[in-house]
């Protein structure tokens, strides 16, 4: 799951796979040591990091991680929000407008508009606090 935060970096639960293990260059302590035991991962500059755990993705590019505990504790009150709902507001905030812009934008699609007139609290949160996208691994 992907989450998406108010905070300048986005950040992406570990699940094991070896694709994550290549995206984020983890790092087989086990196999560093000449043991062949099951693997102890860490990511360079941050520690060990569990399935389950958070890797978390600042503005440069750069990785730490957050243990699930910590993580839960500070961001899994998200809303939930629809892809279509979170790729607009990532259009509105990536052109710099403000959340007044983003509600009386006269053109958005049917969609948003149906979206916004159902789940005006939630899209506000989302925009506010960061949200995670509905279906999203």
């Amino acid at each position: 799951m992907k989450v998406y935060l108010k905070q300048p970096f986005q950040a992406e639960q570990f699940d094991g796979s070896n694709e994550m293990i290549d995206k984020y260059e983890l790092i087989d302590a086990g196999t560093m040591l000449g043991t062949h035991h099951s693997p102890e991962l860490y990511l360079t500059g941050s520690g060990k990091v569990d399935g389950g755990d958070w890797i978390a993705t600042g503005v440069n590019g750069e990785h730490w991680a957050v243990t699930g505990d910590v993580f839960k504790k500070t961001h899994a009150e998200l809303p939930v929000v629809p892809h279509y709902v979170a790729e607009y507001i990532n259009y509105m905030k990536s052109s710099y407008r403000d959340i007044w812009d983003a509600i009386n934008y006269p053109f958005r699609s049917n969609n948003i508009n149906k979206y916004m007139e159902d789940n005006s609290e939630t899209f506000a949160r989302a925009w506010l606090d960061g949200y995670q996208v509905e279906g999203h691994k």
